[in-house]
């Protein structure tokens, strides 16, 4: 364990690390670490938070289930929580669980199930009286998306009526999905188009369902197999439950098996990681659960999981094929990144013909050549990575891979990051980088400018019509005609698409603009914050540190892009175009408020409220949320699994209030 000045380095970079990739993977539908070194990020902070509990600032991302909420939807509330659960990786946790339960029902005789762990969309249906009458995604955990047309539209086989008798109210958890033969069909049209092509299934699944305009001719499925609020609640046993949803005639599970213990369950384990590639559905795992709602109910649950079930992540698959060649993509920010192109394989049900290199390092590191037979490893269903290379069948002639040469060679003109393992392309008016800019600034979590492609932003700076998003605001519909494909109509529906943009939310341009280390939800937290660009551009390191969310590594890189001459050039033409730039801020609260002058801090996950929802009554109660404890603090709003905070407001003597008597002191 390391020391606590190096925890306390280590600590908040870890939260800003696992933040990130929580908003990559629920919000974007993206990855870019396998689910192994995810969970080890999360167990390392848990570690180092449970050994240091006063440096534990803040609820912990380990203690939180992830968000998936969306601009654009209704948030809906469910009647009971929807929980994540427990990963592990090795059968002596798996049994480390079980004896766990053992030390809560020492009489009891345990009985499981096993299910296939579903690698989709949490979504949770509520029927009444028989009828779907909502589809909500998980959100987090308390609240969700309404997402129920598209799931209507999107998933055929889903029934509007269950079958036969079912309670007046019931709500019926389990997965989107989408089958591989449906994603190879999507990717198949979009390479014969020469459009990119998706990663995996399930970043496609979620990324369809949150489509605004419908689901866009996706078939999805569904697979149901958890049980949420029931009135009145007849089932006893998951077993039985699953039964019902049979007979309710509800897509479901095409396997699960009972289990006396964890002797069978680990059996029943071994089983369906010898049958599950012949599933519909992505399977990464086993899910194990109690099977008596009694004992479920019992057992509890922490802030973000239930104590009686946990996932069983299965190994990551490894296959042997040849690297035919080396290649390099570019990244948003100018970043070269290396990508081995493979003899096709099939591997975890898919076919892989690209594996990410990560850098000049892992390349030198493993000794990575064209030609070389490699071993391929792909878990979670991201594009999968080079493991190793099996020199016993490497071609005599064989030579080092020169990264530097290779990219002066490819006239690409770049240079590596001091300390750092990756390379940054040089000069920004290199076309590559300026075409990456332009994509990422038209994107639909960006500007959302309709019709402006991959192919398009290639032949805007080829033809020289684009080199920074400013120019696209100049284009006219006779420049546009120039292009290859275009007509009348199709450069006016683009003129129309990137003069709508102008007026899209505040965040969206923040954004589109690129700054290193600031995604969507980062941008959104900033707006929310600052009400503005220009209130965010004079902001300084200490005040972007007091937004929630923004460590001091976010700060340093926003900080510095809008002290970059070029980048407040294009940021002053983007303002002049007219593109929006401010949102308006809430009204002042009066001052007989509430919480008129008072400072409240939050700690912990309240029952019903969002730490933004929270936020947002206080700050309209006339109060100020704040992020530390300290004697000008008035009350504490602690929620469950509340940390360090809360210690400090007890030795500081601050009022601590739960969210019932927060609610009624607001007159809510």
């Amino acid at each position: 364990m390391m020391d606590k000045s190096e925890a306390s380095r280590r600590i908040p970079q870890l939260r800003e690390t696992i933040t990130r990739h929580d908003e990559l993977y629920y919000r974007q539908g993206s990855l870019e670490i396998e689910d192994q070194q995810y969970d080890a990020l999360k167990r390392e902070l848990a570690e180092l938070e449970a050994a240091y509990p006063e440096l534990a600032e803040g609820p912990s991302p380990t203690e939180r289930v992830g968000d998936d909420r969306t601009e654009g939807f209704a948030k809906v509330k469910h009647r009971e929580r929807m929980m994540s659960l427990d990963n592990t990786y090795s059968e002596a946790e798996l049994r480390e669980f079980d004896a766990r339960l053992l030390r809560i029902f020492p009489e009891g005789k345990l009985s499981y199930v096993v299910e296939p762990k579903i690698d989709g969309v949490a979504v949770c249906l509520t029927y009444e009286n028989g009828k779907l009458v909502r589809a909500v995604t998980r959100g987090n955990g308390v609240e969700g998306d309404d997402v129920t047309a598209n799931v209507r539209e999107g998933v055929p086989n889903l029934p509007d009526r269950l079958a036969g008798d079912a309670p007046s109210l019931i709500e019926i958890r389990g997965e989107l999905y989408m089958t591989h033969a449906e994603f190879q069909r999507i990717n198949s049209e979009r390479e014969e188009k020469q459009l990119p092509l998706f990663a995996n299934p399930r970043n496609l699944t979620a990324g369809t369902i949150k489509q605004l305009a419908g689901v866009g001719g996706r078939r999805l499925e569904i697979v149901l197999y958890g049980l949420g609020a029931c009135e009145p609640r007849t089932f006893a046993r998951q077993s039985e439950f699953h039964d019902a949803v049979k007979a309710w005639k509800l897509p479901t599970l095409e396997k699960y098996w009972m289990a006396e213990n964890i002797d069978e369950a680990w059996k029943r384990i071994e089983k369906l990681d010898t049958l599950r590639h012949d599933f519909t559905y992505e399977t990464d795992g086993a899910v194990i659960k109690l099977d008596d709602f009694a004992l479920q109910a019992e057992a509890g649950a922490t802030a973000k999981s239930p104590r009686w079930a946990i996932a069983y992540k299965f190994a990551a698959e490894q296959a042997e094929t040849l690297l035919e060649k080396i290649d390099v993509q570019i990244g948003r920010t100018g970043a070269v990144t290396p990508v081995a192109h493979l003899q096709p394989v099939q591997l975890a049900g898919t076919t892989v013909s690209r594996a990410t290199l990560h850098n000049e390092d892992e390349i030198a590191r493993k000794d990575i050549r064209p030609g070389d037979t490699v071993v391929v490893q792909k878990a979670g269903e991201i594009i999968p990575q080079v493991l190793r290379v099996v020199t016993d069948k490497r071609p005599a002639d064989s030579q080092p891979f020169d990264f530097a040469a290779f990219l002066k060679q490819k006239n690409i003109e770049a240079e590596r990051v001091p300390g750092q393992a990756f390379w940054r392309l040089k000069g920004r008016d290199d076309p590559a980088l300026i075409r990456r800019k332009l994509k990422h600034f038209a994107s639909k979590p960006c500007l959302d400018i309709e019709n402006l492609g991959e192919a398009v932003v290639d032949q805007l700076v080829s033809r020289g019509l684009a080199r920074t998003p400013a120019d696209l605001y100049t284009l006219k519909v006779e420049d546009l005609l120039e292009l290859d494909k275009f007509a009348q109509k199709s450069s006016e529906n683009l003129v129309s698409a990137i003069d709508a943009s102008r007026d899209k939310e505040v965040w969206r341009l923040v954004h589109a603009l690129g700054i290193p280390n600031v995604g969507a939800q980062s941008a959104k937290d900033l707006i929310a914050h600052f009400h503005s660009l220009p209130a965010l551009m004079r902001a300084t390191g200490e005040e972007l540190i007091e937004v929630d969310g923004i460590g001091e590594i976010v700060a340093r890189s926003i900080h510095s892009f809008f002290k970059d001459e070029e980048q407040l050039e294009l940021v002053n033409r983007l303002i002049e175009h007219g593109l929006r730039i401010e949102e308006e801020a809430p009204a002042a609260p009066a001052e007989d408020a509430p919480l008129s002058g008072k400072t409240v801090v939050l700690t912990g996950t309240l029952p019903s409220l969002s730490r933004s929802e929270a936020t947002a009554l206080i700050e309209k109660a006339g109060g100020k949320s704040s992020s530390s404890v300290s004697k000008k603090t008035d009350y504490v709003l602690a929620g469950d699994s509340a940390g360090s905070k809360l210690d400090k407001a007890r030795k500081l003597g601050v009022t601590i209030i739960d969210e019932s008597s927060f609610r009624e002191m607001i007159g809510e």
